[in-house]
């Protein structure tokens, strides 16, 4: 199977209507953008999102109306607040959402990626996140488990006694526990430095619940800055975090993740997320926003044009920060 496909080819091979789609994995940074903007160009529907602390892209593909749900921790422009697009979508359309927290995300897709049905969890316990929520569940632990604050009395051979150390099932309170219902995307979607043509993968810097989504989905679509030879993945097997048998397409996208950051190639635009929440505060001016950045340009290419090459140059990386050599050999 020939993995390296255009952009185009791969959403409309691997993303169909009604898919669930993990996408802005790592937190703030590497966001999926070029992917996105080519979900909503090809007119998908009926997705439902899946991530933790989502950016603007969620936004978008619900402004454009590609989406049914929406499982997350938050949506909204990191930088200014909450998105107008989401906001408009629960409050008079009635979106469905299903509020998470970020651990609980990466616990769910977590179990999902292991095969099992859930994840066992101290956390949220004191919340109202789980109440009336599909992906929890209370559970008492087969293994029992006593108060921690109940010290029990061991004998120190001396005739006198000392306090017990507490197990790892008696710091369970009770044994009472969440059960986090497993999460496996229809497909996720990564962007990262640099992949070869099967889809071997080198990313650095936070990776937020990337690995944990890859790993649980059915397909998984890599964007990577650039396309390299797997010489060059080779030769640092333990930045390679994304082994190729797990990827079903690969695409060369230099730029994909702007507005967002990616480590080593260019910094997040500060000033495009503030201007995306100026230019979105209505429905006719959201309209407007799509048609010229997604539906209005043909491609990255064409985005990355019409950003303006002084804009471009203004966000490349303008002090290097190297990793010290490393020898693989013996």
């Amino acid at each position: 199977m020939l993995k390296l496909l255009t952009m185009q080819e791969a959403i409309a091979e691997l993303v169909p209507d009604g898919a669930s789609i993990a996408l802005g994995l790592q937190l703030e940074q590497m966001i999926p953008f070029a992917a996105g903007h080519e979900i909503i160009r090809q007119k998908k529907r009926g997705l439902t999102l899946i991530g933790p602390i989502s950016d603007i892209l969620f936004d978008q593909l619900i402004g454009a109306g590609c989406v049914e749900k929406v499982i997350a921790a938050w949506v909204g422009n990191v930088m200014m607040g909450s998105a107008y697009n989401f906001r408009r979508a629960v409050e008079q359309n009635g979106m469905r959402v299903v509020n998470m927290t970020n651990f609980t995300v990466a616990l769910a897709l977590q179990a999902g990626a292991m095969g099992v049905p859930f994840m066992p969890t101290r956390t949220a316990l004191g919340s109202d996140v789980a109440r009336e929520n599909e992906f929890f569940a209370k559970v008492e632990s087969p293994f029992g488990g006593q108060d921690s604050s109940q010290n029990q009395q061991e004998s120190r051979g001396d005739g006198r006694s000392r306090p017990s150390v507490p197990s790892a099932a008696g710091q369970t309170g009770g044994g009472k526990l969440h059960a986090v219902r497993a999460l496996s995307p229809d497909v996720t979607i990564v962007h990262v430095q640099r992949a070869d043509c099967e889809g071997n993968a080198h990313c650095w810097g936070n990776f937020g619940v990337m690995l944990e989504g890859v790993r649980a989905a059915k397909r998984v679509i890599v964007v990577a800055e650039e396309i390299v030879e797997p010489e060059v993945i080779a030769s640092d097997p333990n930045r390679t975090v994304i082994p190729g048998f797990l990827v079903n397409a690969v695409v060369e996208c230099r730029y994909g993740a702007h507005p967002s950051p990616v480590q080593g190639y260019y910094k997040r635009d500060d000033a495009f997320f503030r201007q995306y929440h100026e230019q979105t505060k209505t429905k006719p001016d959201s309209d407007a926003w799509l048609e010229r950045w997604v539906y209005g340009v043909a491609d990255r290419r064409a985005y990355m044009n019409q950003l303006g090459g002084c804009r471009v140059d203004e966000l490349g990386v303008k002090q290097h920060a190297y990793a010290a050599q490393a020898d693989f050999g013996y």
